[in-house]
């Protein structure tokens, strides 16, 4: 595995001079921010309250708009602390990623990755993306690229409709030395059923045009955790081997992550995990900048490490 870099080391160099400098930034868009909770107080709530006593709406048209005022207000006034927060926690990541030999950048479009995964059914349908955390370059010799995904679907209809978030977490490629005949899916055992999702699990899938045959896996330990599709039926039993199952659970359990699921592609091990919110180095409090860089490598360090067992234990 990657030596990776202590808080210590960091915070001892130009990282720590940095953030001594964001010091005086972080207290003014603090100050900004109360400044900004007080002018919607004093206006926002006399407001409201000739509204709704003299407005001819009924009580939920109101109730509606109170809140919807509400919540806008509290964004706006919040906003010079995202702003700091956010070129915080870039200037920690960037960090971070210069002492692995990595490029980190804040913001992204996606990635091939995530491209991969949407085609070949690894992410639940929805009707809005964004992305964060992108993490990339050569990774102990491969190829590597990491990023957060936020997936979300609107449901509800009329005053009901909400954004629901149905995926937020991490996307990982890593690249292989040698190419792959076939194309393989892993997926938790019953992801693919027949019969909208009432019967067993399906026979073949198919993505794109791409046919995917179940792969009959004799070992007792795939029984009812993870099924395996595949174009190549004898590289998938060579490739998705007991120990490999071993080392996809210790990634959803480490990570309290979810519907876990990799795809052997071409040269290209993808990885999608359903594990939450990381990396989130950034803090309005100046004494809080150790414990978060401490916290922000040990992240990267668990998930990129066990993302390489996977790329190891793929014989």
């Amino acid at each position: 595995m990657s030596e990776y870099p202590s808080a210590e080391r960091l915070m001892a160099g130009p990282l720590g001079q940095w953030l001594q400098s964001q010091v005086a930034i972080r207290d003014t868009a603090r100050e900004k921010s109360n400044s900004r909770a007080w002018t919607v107080a004093i206006i926002g709530l006399p407001l409201f309250a000739f509204v709704f006593i003299l407005a001819p709406f009924q009580f939920e048209l109101l109730a509606f708009l109170g809140f919807a005022a509400a919540t806008g207000g509290w964004y706006w006034s919040q906003g010079p602390k995202r702003d700091a927060i956010k070129q915080v926690k870039t200037g920690i990541n960037e960090a971070i990623a210069d002492a692995l030999g990595l490029i980190y950048k804040h913001d992204v479009d996606g990635s091939s990755g995530f491209d991969l995964a949407k085609r070949f059914d690894m992410l639940p349908g929805y009707d809005r993306a964004s992305f964060e955390d992108s993490w990339s370059g050569n990774y102990s010799g491969h190829a590597f690229t990491l990023h957060e995904a936020h997936l979300e679907e609107q449901r509800g209809s009329g005053k009901n409709k909400r954004w629901v978030t149905v995926f937020q977490g991490s996307i990982i490629r890593i690249g292989f030395a040698r190419k792959f005949y076939g194309t393989t899916l892993v997926s938790r055992a019953g992801t693919h059923r027949k019969m909208l999702g009432f019967g067993g699990r399906k026979d073949h899938v198919s993505f794109d045009g791409t046919r995917l045959d179940l792969v009959d896996m004799v070992h007792p330990d795939f029984e009812g955790t993870f099924d395996v599709y595949s174009t190549d039926q004898v590289e998938a039993r060579y490739i998705v081997h007991p120990l490999y199952i071993e080392h996809l659970i210790a990634i959803e359990k480490i990570f309290s992550g979810e519907d876990i699921c990799s795809l052997f592609h071409g040269g290209e091990l993808v990885i999608t995990l359903n594990c939450g919110n990381m990396f989130e180095s950034g803090s309005i409090d100046a004494s809080d900048d150790h414990r978060k860089v401490a916290l922000t490598i040990d992240q990267f360090a668990r998930l990129a490490d066990l993302a390489q067992s996977l790329q190891q234990q793929a014989r």
